[in-house]
């Protein structure tokens, strides 16, 4: 590194040059599919993941998972045990929405400086991006002010229930937290994400014969219908909050009336205030017809990621040091969720999307642009030595 350059400047230089391994890496780890939903896949990508960060000299564990895949816990420059200085934590997932096979109709393709395939966007090119921030540190010799752990998650697409205790656990001793989720469309990170409910409304009614003892019967969807229109009325553009009922369910048979109905209704809000209030009123609803009786069950999973002061100061070092790179970055509040909900939650100052920029996660299209893969490592490995 020149004595003249910036640590900033040295490793944008640095991963300038290795943004063609880098795009090598992420068609490697594309093609190593790992739906959610399938152990087997999900291990043997923990395993190379596993792999990898060891060959870089980071203390590595791969954390046993009985019901979902296993998990990865990555310890960079010192150790958790030993090691006073508060650690810094990264959290990505490895997990995607794309079931085994998707690859061999879609491989990863490379035109028009996008790279195109299933995971790459949500979030394997953030694997790479953090796996390259610490080669280049490691390539220029630069010194971390404190050690980071890396916790890599196999579930977070389907709501990280095995792994939530262990977010929590990790940034309830960390001093930050840096999320490598994607950008916005654009580049923006994000400062600020929506919380989400997830409530179920069951209806109790009595069943009778719908021809010979109507009269008789006490239709559990009538009541449902009546609860749905309040539960959509609910939503509240003006502060952010919505409800919407998204399945439905009741009933036996047509010549029946029916003793039972359900809705599975989400829920998003801006604040963990909001979502309280929110949630009282849902839990909170009464029958039209007093004959049928209402259940209420679910709640807030993921509380907000609320734009704190700690979170902003966060965006403010990235933006620094991004206009030392050229890069002019921004913010921008998310309405999805992600596992940088759990650790906002704990009081623990969160930036959100340092991943990769592009566009369609979840869909055919998804896609990154190849240009930000060095740009956002470059970016990840200043915040590293900088925090």
């Amino acid at each position: 590194m020149e004595p003249s350059m910036s640590k900033a400047k040295a490793l944008q230089q640095t991963l300038g040059a290795a943004s063609e391994r880098m795009v090598a890496s992420l068609a490697a780890l594309v093609a190593r599919e790992s739906p959610s939903t399938d152990k087997a896949s999900l291990d043997q990508l923990a395993a190379i993941l596993a792999d990898v960060w060891r060959d870089l000299g980071a203390s590595v564990e791969v954390i046993e998972n009985l019901e979902r895949g296993n998990h990865v816990r990555v310890v960079v420059g010192g150790s958790l045990q030993t090691e006073a200085t508060q650690p810094g934590l990264i959290l990505g997932h490895f997990d995607t929405v794309w079931p085994v096979g998707t690859t061999a109709r879609r491989p990863m393709t490379v035109a028009g400086g996008r790279a195109m395939g299933p995971g790459t966007f949500d979030m394997k090119a953030g694997l790479v991006i953090a796996e390259y921030a610490v080669r280049a540190i490691r390539e220029l010799g630069l010194t971390l002010p404190r050690p980071i752990e890396l916790l890599l998650n196999s579930d977070e697409e389907i709501g990280s229930g095995t792994s939530r205790a262990l977010i929590e656990e990790a940034a309830s001793r960390a001093a930050y937290v840096l999320v490598l989720e994607p950008a916005v469309p654009g580049g923006a990170l994000k400062t600020a994400r929506k919380g989400v409910g997830d409530f179920r409304v069951e209806v109790v009614g009595r069943a009778s014969h719908a021809g010979a003892a109507h009269d008789e019967g006490v239709n559990a969807i009538e009541e449902l219908a009546h609860q749905i229109l309040r539960l959509q009325q609910m939503t509240d553009y003006a502060v952010g909050t919505t409800v919407n009922v998204g399945v439905v369910g009741g009933g036996t048979r047509p010549n029946v009336v029916a003793a039972g109905a359900w809705a599975e209704v989400d829920v998003r809000a801006w604040t963990r205030d909001e979502a309280e209030r929110i949630s009282a009123a849902i839990r909170g609803l009464q029958p039209v017809n007093p004959d049928t009786v209402i259940h209420v069950s679910g709640g807030f999973d993921r509380y907000p990621m609320e734009r704190t002061p700690g979170t902003v100061a966060l965006f403010e070092t990235a933006r620094r040091l991004g206009q030392e790179m050229g890069l002019e970055l921004t913010e921008q509040a998310s309405g999805g969720a992600s596992d940088g909900n759990f650790t906002a939650a704990l009081g623990v100052p969160t930036l959100d999307g340092l991943g990769a920029v592009g566009d369609g996660p979840h869909a055919e299209y998804e896609y990154v642009e190849v240009a930000s893969l060095p740009e956002r490592a470059a970016l990840l490995a200043s915040l590293l030595c900088e925090l």
